[in-house]
């Protein structure tokens, strides 16, 4: 078992992302990684996130009431993978008593730079200002991104989801939960509307 794990009342955060295609999640104590998991797919994030979550936390001899925080992904990205992410922090958040923190993937693929530009479809790119460590204003598409900085992702399979979680904890500890996460949708959705109605996300 890791150190952490046994030195309680260190905080222990839960996050993962699905914002594109695979499941990645990873469990920190403080500043330390007790436990990682990145599997790729194009599909079946909903079925496979929870026995995924459930794995890694067995592996770190831990259970969900081990868990003092939840941080997860909100986008931008695959529209029916940040729903699920954020669909299932804000469920363990709501079942287990504790609070969820969304973090964009504007902020994990940031490293200090004042603009961050990530893929979009259709060669686009998705961009976002920031002043100090706060986005500054919207974000939007760049449709014509040619004569702009390549715009590149986290790498998610890497040290994006152990930086996802270290903002995430941050702000914990901070005390800086704010509100509910909620999907980060730039774009509308490409697919012709469901005549089946989605359920709505609470604020």
């Amino acid at each position: 078992m890791s150190r952490c794990a046994l030195s309680r009342p260190d905080p222990i955060l839960l996050a993962f992302d699905t914002s594109a295609a695979h499941c990645a999640a990873v469990l920190l104590c403080r500043d330390e990684i007790i436990a990682e998991r990145y599997e790729e797919m194009t599909r079946g994030q909903a079925e496979r996130l929870f026995p995924l979550l459930e794995e890694m936390l067995a592996a770190a001899e831990l259970t969900w009431k081990d868990i003092d925080a939840i941080g997860v992904g909100i986008g931008p990205g695959n529209f029916t993978g940040i729903r699920i992410a954020v669909a299932s922090a804000r469920g363990l958040s709501l079942s287990l008593g504790i609070p969820s923190i969304g973090i964009s993937t504007f902020e994990v693929a940031r490293d200090g730079a004042e603009h961050v530009r990530l893929p979009a479809p259709r060669g686009a790119a998705y961009v976002q200002k920031f002043s100090g460590n706060v986005p500054d204003g919207t974000p939007w598409i760049d449709s014509e991104p040619d004569d702009q900085p390549p715009a590149t992702g986290p790498d998610w399979e890497g040290t994006g989801i152990q930086h996802l979680a270290s903002i995430a904890m941050e702000r914990f500890q901070a005390g800086e939960t704010g509100k509910r996460p909620a999907p980060l949708y730039i774009r509308a959705p490409d697919a012709a509307p469901s005549r089946i109605v989605s359920p709505v996300i609470l604020p």
